[in-house]
């Protein structure tokens, strides 16, 4: 099974996770953990690699299934090393957020769900990052930025050095 993923990962982001399981394995409710630093290493969490840890965790896969598909932080499909999340709930939807997305996604040059060239972005649309009353909300891996005049909204790529555009 491991062999099928070193072709997917690279050799050290396999034995990242063969250390994340042999450290957690019998480690009491700490799925979550690993399947946070997993993802940390690998950037998503594919179905092969998730039964690949259910087995080293033994545990069943439909476990690490269930909290995978439950939790929205993990991703089942390539991401970027960093995320651009843009809120487009109600209040950031009436401030200008789709005219953000736009921008951020014109300047990246990528449309939401791929990943930037060069690995470093990937931007999604999402429905509430309860900071309301910051709208509009755009979060960059771990870094929120609010009330953002779409004018501006490149200025968050150039700040995390990102200066290549889509022509």
């Amino acid at each position: 099974m491991r062999k099928d993923l070193v072709g997917q990962f690279s050799e050290e982001q396999m034995a990242g996770v063969d250390r994340l399981i042999e450290a957690y394995r019998n480690v009491p409710g700490s799925l979550l953990v690993v399947l946070e630093k997993a993802q940390d290493i690998t950037l998503y969490l594919p179905v092969n690699l998730q039964r690949y840890i259910a087995a080293g965790m033994g545990i069943p896969p439909s476990k690490v299934s269930g909290v995978v598909t439950f939790y929205s932080y993990f991703s089942t499909v390539p991401r970027g090393r960093k995320v651009i999340k843009v809120c487009s709930g109600t209040a950031c939807y009436v401030k200008r957020s789709g005219e953000v997305m736009e921008r951020l996604k014109r300047k990246i040059g990528i449309e939401a769900g791929e990943v930037s060239a060069d690995g470093e972005y990937s931007i999604e649309e999402v429905r509430c990052l309860g900071a309301c009353g910051l709208a509009p909300v755009v979060i960059v891996g771990e870094e929120t930025f609010g009330l953002i005049d779409p004018e501006h909204a490149e200025e968050i790529i150039e700040k995390n050095g990102q200066r290549g555009e889509r022509s």
